[in-house]
């Protein structure tokens, strides 16, 4: 009996071959099948019985053969549970990715709200809106990458400011990530970097003065870095901003520019249609990726981008 052959077989090959024979294209049960049009009701339920169980039991046998190679395979092999298991590596965060998740987290709780932009500009966003004149060197080709139809690679993220306040109005508390393209590559400086824009505007009735802005900035370094950080504050010169300061870190033995900032200059909030009679407040700028490298110990910000999996492997990140 068919049945009994199928129980009898030693191997897949042998299986397969029988299956064939059977269910094929000109197989013993297909040609049976092409001719079910032609059974009474009772011989057509028999062959349908037969057919499911024929079809089982080949499944059945394909079963027990697969498990008999596996045990037999596995019966020729020595396993030595006292060895040590394979090192599994592990993917993390790349460092950058978790010191951003960490800044967006404090900000938030600040009560700023996060918004992002495009990283192509036009001449209004990055440069004119923001009291930057059509002389200033911060146009220079040395700086800004220029694109042939007149915009720009993002040189900052203060350009999310002003499509943020032009959209809506005052007051308004935001902070915005994202990448911003400079024509500059060194130990502290990479051509693409991360960089984080913070605007706090509201109510001149509100006070929202130069003490505030600092203050919330020592807040911010205090719990990113999780320590007391030593601030240098001097005075600087942004057109967006007026009076202007940059802020150092005291990192190991020495000084290290952190961001910069200071009170919006009256002619941005002008171009946002707001205005500086009845509003006033601070805005701010950092690279998130020179922070991670303070905050890790690194010397130099390239090795953030360089790749090496030997580094990320040995960093503790």
């Amino acid at each position: 009996m068919l049945q009994d052959k199928i129980k009898e077989t030693k191997s897949l090959e042998e299986l397969q071959e029988l299956y064939a024979s059977v269910f094929g294209k000109n197989g013993t049960m297909t040609a049976r099948l092409k001719e079910m049009k032609n059974l009474d009701n009772d011989a057509r339920a028999e062959l349908n019985r037969e057919n499911a169980e024929l079809r089982e039991l080949f499944k059945t046998r394909q079963t027990e053969i697969e498990e008999a190679v596996l045990n037999e395979m596995l019966a020729g092999q020595k396993l030595d549970v006292s060895l040590n298991s394979e090192p599994k590596n592990r993917g993390t965060l790349h460092p950058l990715t978790q010191s951003l998740k960490e800044i967006v987290a404090i900000f938030e709780s600040m009560g700023y709200t996060l918004m992002t932009g495009p990283e192509i500009e036009d001449d209004w966003h990055n440069f004119t809106a923001l009291n930057t004149p059509a002389y200033h060197p911060a146009r220079d080709m040395q700086d800004t990458f220029f694109l042939e139809n007149g915009n720009v690679m993002r040189t900052q993220t203060s350009a999310i400011q002003i499509r943020a306040m032009e959209k809506m109005g005052a007051p308004i508390k935001m902070f915005a990530i994202g990448k911003t393209y400079r024509k500059e590559m060194d130990a502290t400086h990479a051509p693409s970097f991360g960089q984080i824009e913070g605007l706090y505007i509201n109510k001149v009735e509100k006070n929202i003065n130069l003490s505030v802005f600092v203050g919330t900035l020592r807040a911010f370094a205090s719990r990113f870095f999780e320590r007391d950080v030593e601030f240098r504050i001097r005075p600087s010169y942004f057109p967006f901003t007026d009076p202007s300061v940059e802020i150092d870190m005291k990192w190991g033995n020495k000084w290290l520019e952190l961001l910069c900032g200071g009170m919006v200059h009256p002619n941005v909030l002008r171009n946002c249609g707001i205005d500086p009679n009845e509003y006033q407040g601070f805005a701010f700028g950092f690279g998130w990726d020179r922070l991670a490298m303070v905050k890790y110990g690194l010397n130099d910000l390239r090795a953030f981008y360089d790749g090496d999996v030997r580094w990320l492997k040995n960093s503790g990140f």
